[in-house]
C-alpha cells in the first residue's frame, strides 16, 4: 500500500493540527545550591579551610539519610587576588569556592536542612527549585493528553467538512516545558541567599518552605489524511 503524500492529494486531503495539554501538579524534588567559600592570605591555609568547610557541609547533608536523594560536588576554584598598589605580582589574598547541589524528596526536612546549612561559616544557599523526577508519570500523562487533544481537534475539523479522519501519517513532539507560574530566579520563586554569619548562640528556627505547585505543558503536531469531503 502506498504511503500518502505529505502534502496531501485530492483523494487523501491532508489535515495538520496541534495538540496541547497543561497539568498543574505538586513538585517531587527540591534542589538546593550550596556555595562554600574560604578566604585567607596563605594559599595552603585557604585551601585547608575550604576543604574543612566543604566536608562539614557534605556531612550535614548526608546526615539526613533517605530524605536527600542525591548530592554532588561541582567545580572547585582557588583564585589569588593581587594587591592594587605596589610593584610586582604581590598576592593580597586567596579566594576559595566550591559548589554543592543537594536534591531532596522529603520536604519536611527541607526547611531545617536549609537553615542549618545557612548557619555554617561563609556558606550561601540558593533555592529551593521545585522539579519533577525525570521518570515521573506526570510527563507521560501530559504527553498523552496532548495527543488526545490533537485527535479531538482533527476529528472536529473533519466533521465540520462532513467527512472523517482516515489515518495518522505523522506525529511530532514540538516541546514540553515546566513552569512555576512566575519568572524564575536562579533557583525559583523562593530563592534564598543567606550568609552564614551567626549572630546568636541559639540555633535559628527552621524555615517554612512550602512546595510550589508547577505547571507542566506538552505540545504535539499531528498530520492526518481525511476521507475526501463530498462536493
Amino acid at each position: 500500500m502506498a504511503t500518502p503524500a505529505a502534502h496531501g492529494t485530492p483523494d487523501a486531503p491532508l489535515l495538520v493540527v496541534r495538540g496541547e495539554s497543561t497539568l498543574e501538579v505538586d513538585p517531587e524534588i527540591a534542589r538546593l545550591g550550596i556555595t562554600v567559600t574560604a578566604r585567607g592570605r596563605d594559599r595552603r591555609t585557604t585551601l585547608d579551610d575550604l576543604t574543612r568547610r566543604n566536608t562539614e557541609a557534605l556531612n550535614l547533608i548526608r546526615s539526613y539519610g533517605d530524605a536527600v536523594t542525591d548530592v554532588s560536588t561541582g567545580a572547585v576554584s582557588l583564585t589569588p587576588e593581587l594587591a592594587q598598589h605596589g610593584r610586582g605580582e604581590r598576592v593580597r589574598t586567596h579566594h576559595g569556592r566550591v559548589h554543592l547541589t543537594a536534591e531532596l524528596t522529603d520536604f519536611t526536612a527541607l526547611g531545617e536542612l536549609t537553615t542549618r546549612l545557612a548557619d555554617l561559616d561563609l556558606t550561601w544557599i540558593d533555592g529551593p527549585s521545585w522539579e519533577l523526577r525525570p521518570d515521573s508519570p506526570v510527563h507521560r500523562e501530559v504527553r498523552r493528553q496532548a495527543v488526545r487533544d490533537a485527535v479531538r481537534r482533527a476529528t472536529e475539523y473533519a466533521e465540520a467538512l462532513d467527512t472523517s479522519v482516515a489515518a495518522l501519517i505523522e506525529l511530532a513532539d514540538t516541546g514540553t516545558e515546566s513552569a512555576t507560574g512566575r519568572p524564575r530566579s536562579a533557583f525559583g520563586r523562593r530563592a534564598l541567599r543567606m550568609s552564614a554569619a551567626a549572630t546568636e548562640d541559639t540555633p535559628p528556627e527552621p524555615l517554612d518552605l512550602e512546595p510550589q505547585r508547577m505547571r507542566i505543558r506538552a505540545e504535539v503536531k499531528a498530520q492526518f489524511t481525511m476521507v475526501p469531503p463530498p462536493l
